[in-house]
């Protein structure tokens, strides 16, 4: 076993492959300072005895040790499955996530132990994990049965089981004759996430006008169209920062040539000009496949695979020179002044009915199989537009419909087809798990309310996204389909869209708050998105949380769903505020909230300072934040605030600081400041004590 950084070790297995998601990250591990100080627990944990190996034709399989009571979670992005224990789960990149089985936009086959470790099987196979509960021969010990199955009126009951007293995580690897094994030391389990984050090259931090509000329009929108829409908002004082052109911005879509629309777009230069002084940031959707009459498909075509995916090429971005080839081009041809984002669609995989992907006998000249390539493509895709912005030292901030391991660094959060509220939810909570980043978008909705309860969700979200990409007109202002493209606008809309329009400032408001606990993503690996479980470990009463998630240190968002006005929360250990009401409650316990269809239910931890900032529509390169801090609780206590240019990679060579904000019950508060920011960002016009105990 081999230590390969503070607190992690790899084990290589058999014969390794030559392509995996470790051999293909985006950066080299990111050094911490803090990890190094932690004790490493591997030890009592781990030992090369206590994992088995063996390889065959058909592949290979790994065995590694579970405890009696140990809980299992993480396997990416998963909308049905958060406490996997006892699961069978397949890592099969898949344009639908929604089912158990393991198919997810971002399967990763990584996990974390409520004993405190993480485990990476470093493969690009779909890889199935076997959860506990898989019985061999030779096992010892008695098998626990429901002691008469005869009376069993359902399947659930007829196949119930304890399964065998021993216990173990088995891990089938189809095809590879090895992987290697990466352990991540805790000693809890949030500190082995932040191993892995820290690991994959630290998490990702997005300019800071990426946290505010985003909007996509019409499918075919024009110029004419776009900027019509984009006034209303600016004249309506509706927050939006970054605006998306869908598939209409190019001559072909499915497959992309790359090129703007002559007809739409007739002065591309002119149109983002336009957008550009109204502050808005252009983000342009696309897919990788290459259409024929592209400017790229000659070029490409040698480094390429062997299928086509809409009469287009499927290039291999694997190989230096494809991505190359394809960010110049970009840079030059596409991402002119004002487009600052992508949206990378179509790079996972269909896998029901009529597959429209190419397949997994694909072959790669990088020598992937398409297997390989399915689960690789999202991350390289992700690598090759990086590129397009990173000589000009700017950063970005996208969305992407595939994921895998070692993508923490990658500026890009995912989203998906599926619509399901509740699944969006859980999305939101696991993704945090593996270093993924997820947007619970808004589309159009089958009412008022529901339309309500997911903008509440979006708000408290990694990139709060309204995505009108069949909708003329913005979903506030008719929910229905048909009568929206109809022109045909809701009576009650000026109330709806002051509703959303306070929505959207809360947003606004949380935007220092978010951008700090992104800057501790990036620096310390911890995940600005997570499952209570994370700073809870010990407390079995999180493992099966669905529908309640921590934002960043201080935040706990429950939300609720169309038709519901009350609902239970879990609230962990510790003193708690609900945000709206300032109602202090006790953790460890479970209380019922009731809120109306324009409140989400939030609570903030007793003890913090929330900086709020006074709303702006949009984020300018000289915006400054006037910041009320909310101080929960009497005491002494202190925050940070994370400054730089907002823009830039220049906080990478030490240009940033930390604005330290201080509140003692006797002498009230105070900010200081610690570092070397190029601007000032935040100014602080007061302070205000909330106890309501």
């Amino acid at each position: 076993m081999e230590r390969v950084a503070p607190g992690v070790y790899k084990l290589a297995l058999g014969t390794l492959e030559e392509h995996t998601p470790v051999r293909h990250r985006y950066v080299a591990a990111l050094p911490s300072e803090e990890l190094c100080d932690w004790p490493d627990n591997l030890g009592e944990l781990f030992g090369e005895e206590r994992i088995g190996f063996r390889a065959s034709d058909r592949g290979c399989v790994v065995e590694l040790p579970l405890e009696e009571g140990e809980h299992l979670f993480g396997f990416g992005l998963q909308m049905r499955t958060i406490d996997a224990t006892g699961k069978r789960l397949w890592m099969r990149v898949s344009d639908r996530p929604d089912t158990e089985l393991g198919d997810s936009h971002a399967p990763v086959p990584f996990y974390v132990s409520t004993r405190g470790y993480g485990v990476l099987i470093d493969t690009a196979r779909y890889a199935t994990f076997y959860l506990g509960g898989l019985g061999r021969l030779d096992d010892r010990g008695a098998v626990s049965e429901p002691a008469d199955r005869a009376g069993a009126t359902s399947t659930d009951e007829l196949y119930a089981s304890r399964g065998p007293a021993g216990r173990r995580v088995v891990v089938d690897v189809p095809t590879a004759q090895g992987v290697d094994v990466y352990l991540f030391a805790g000693p809890s389990l949030i500190e082995a996430v932040r191993r892995y984050n820290l690991f994959s090259g630290g998490g990702c931090l997005p300019p800071i006008w990426g946290l505010a509000m985003a909007y996509r329009g019409l499918n075919v929108f024009g110029a004419k169209e776009t900027l019509k829409v984009a006034r209303y908002l600016r004249e309506h004082d509706i927050p939006c920062d970054c605006w998306g052109l869908e598939p209409g911005w190019q001559t072909r879509s499915y497959s992309c040539s790359f090129v703007w629309h002559p007809e739409r777009f007739p002065d591309p230069d002119a149109f983002l000009a336009q957008m550009s002084e109204m502050g808005y940031r252009v983000n342009l959707w696309e897919h990788a496949f290459t259409h024929p009459e592209s400017p790229l498909y000659g070029p490409l075509k040698p480094l390429s695979g062997d299928h086509r995916v809409w009469q287009g090429l499927v290039p291999d971005l694997s190989l230096p020179e494809a991505r190359r080839l394809f960010a110049e081009y970009h840079a030059k041809e596409v991402a002119r002044p004002g487009v600052a984002s992508f949206k990378l669609d179509e790079c996972d995989n269909q896998t029901r009915t009529q597959p429209w992907s190419f397949p997994e006998l694909s072959r790669f000249p990088s020598g992937m199989d398409g297997e390989q390539m399915h689960s690789l493509l999202g991350p390289l895709y992700q690598q090759a537009l990086l590129d397009v912005y990173k000589p000009s030292g700017q950063r970005t901030y996208g969305l992407v419909r595939a994921g895998h391991a070692m993508a923490a660094p990658l500026p890009y959060v995912l989203y998906s087809d599926v619509y399901d509220h509740r699944d969006y939810v859980r999305a939101l909570m696991t993704a945090g798990f593996s270093g993924l980043l997820w947007t619970p978008e808004v589309r159009d909705c089958k009412s008022v309310e529901e339309l309500y309860r997911r903008v509440q969700t979006v708000v408290f979200s990694p990139l709060a996204n309204i995505n009108a990409w069949y909708l003329k007109n913005p979903p506030w202002l008719q929910i229905d389909r048909k009568r929206n493209n109809a022109d045909d606008l809701m009576p009650e809309r000026d109330e709806v869209e002051a509703v959303i329009r306070r929505l959207f400032e809360l947003r606004m408001s949380l935007v220092p708050y978010l951008y700090s606990a992104f800057a501790e993503y990036r620096f310390l690996g911890l995940p600005p998105f997570r499952h209570p479980v994370m700073d809870h470990p010990e407390d079995p009463n999180t493992y099966g949380l669905e529908d309640e998630f921590m934002v960043g240190r201080d935040l706990l968002v429950a939300p609720l769903f169309a038709g519901e006005h009350e609902r239970k929360v879990y609230l962990p250990e510790g003193g708690w505020y609900e945000f709206h009401t300032n109602q202090h409650y006790e953790g460890k316990q479970t209380i019922t909230v009731t809120a109306g269809p324009e409140r989400i239910p939030f609570f903030v931890r007793a003890g913090a300072i929330l900086p709020l900032a006074e709303p702006v529509t949009h984020i300018t390169r000289d915006t400054v934040f006037r910041l009320t801090c909310r101080v929960y609780g009497p005491g002494t206590h202190f925050a940070r605030l994370f400054e730089d240019d907002g823009e830039t990679d220049a906080y990478e060579r030490g240009e940033y600081g930390w604005v330290r904000l201080d509140w003692s019950q006797h002498e009230g508060g105070s900010a200081s400041r610690e570092g070397h920011a190029p601007m000032r960002r935040y100014e602080v016009v007061g302070y205000e004590l909330i106890d309501a105990r």
